[in-house]
């Protein structure tokens, strides 16, 4: 199907599911459940799930609804959709996996803390700069909703050639009301969470608030709290010239955590 209006259309932003046999798995085959922000696709989690399937886990990452296709139709969802989109990746991988760990970039991470909430069995959290909470200013909050049944959407800024992101390069409106929402029912759902997480972020990030990963600390329940945070990094930080840094970060935290 032809994409219309996404930026860096040569990459591939379809869903995957990669397995690994039993003598290729850690011990007590182990799961990762990958999910991308939003107005991205799975292209945004594929580079560091390329790194986490060549140690041995399997990843799966979901297609949120309303992505890779039009603007348009990321204004036809409801932050429910994706919360069902990624609850049956996670009871497909969880089929196959004796472990299941959630993760997720910006939006992703947001969804993997709503889904490790409703699910105590997960076994961890990967949380690459998650967005609980913008740096959207009240005013713009208040524009958004002035907006949003007049205006369908509007263009990103800074938005350059090359890179490894692929997304839509405007602001779905309507969508992005969806997003918001979902931070207001996942932020009372905190407290249930009881699993170890990683918390990482860029410090150049202009799109989630610096404040984020403390306030997740200060109100899940979990006794093993990670954060670090990534110097060079922007908002992606799962695609930026930290990779490599964040990949050990990632499998140390893993390791440690699950396989000791």
């Amino acid at each position: 199907m032809e994409r219309e209006m996404i930026f860096n259309p040569q990459f591939d932003g379809g869903e995957f599911f990669w397995q690994t046999s039993a003598g290729e798995a850690p011990a007590r085959r182990i799961g990762i459940l990958m999910i991308h922000g939003f107005t991205a696709t799975v292209q945004e989690v594929r580079p560091l799930s390329e790194r986490l399937h060549a140690q041995g886990y399997s990843v799966a990452a979901p297609l949120l609804p309303g992505h890779y296709t039009r603007p348009e139709d990321l204004n036809k969802v409801r932050w429910e959709d994706w919360v069902a989109a990624v609850e049956a990746m996670y009871q497909r991988l969880k089929a196959q996996c004796d472990i299941v760990i959630a993760g997720g970039e910006s939006t992703g991470g947001l969804l993997a803390m709503y889904l490790a909430s409703k699910h105590p069995e997960i076994a961890a959290l990967l949380l690459y700069a998650p967005a609980l909470r913008l740096t959207l200013r009240p005013q713009d909050h208040a524009k958004l909703l002035l907006l949003s049944p007049f205006i369908p959407w509007v263009p990103k800024k800074n938005m350059t050639d090359g890179g490894l992101w692929q997304g839509y390069p405007v602001n779905p409106l309507k969508g992005t009301l969806q997003l918001l929402e979902l931070q207001k029912v996942t932020l009372p759902l905190l407290p249930d969470i009881h699993q170890p997480l990683l918390v990482v972020q860029g410090r150049l990030d202009l799109t989630v608030h610096p404040d984020v990963p403390d306030l997740i600390f200060s109100r899940v329940s979990s006794t093993i709290k990670e954060k670090h945070w990534m110097e060079k990094s922007a908002h992606t930080v799962i695609l930026d010239k930290e990779l490599d840094q964040v990949t050990q970060i990632t499998l140390d935290f893993i390791r440690r955590t699950l396989e000791a």
